[in-house]
């Protein structure tokens, strides 16, 4: 991904979250993805998908069973 995507998703992003403290950085070593951040805190991978010429984003996130007991 490149910067210009990364601008354009966190904006999409920090818009559909509800929040100016998501940041989407870029993976070391790694083009096809970037990693989003809530503050210092890390939250999920992004992965661009790009098949038959139409490209999307996957946000993945993995919620643990410990983070929920604080709720």
């Amino acid at each position: 991904m490149n910067k210009e995507e990364i601008a354009r998703v966190e904006a999409y992003l920090r818009k559909t979250f509800g929040t100016p403290n998501l940041t989407v950085r870029a993976r070391p070593k790694k083009d096809d993805s970037a990693e989003v951040y809530i503050g210092d805190d890390f939250t999920a991978v992004l992965f661009r998908e790009d098949e038959d010429g139409e490209v999307s984003y996957q946000f993945q996130m993995a919620i643990l069973d410990f983070d929920l007991e604080t709720l």
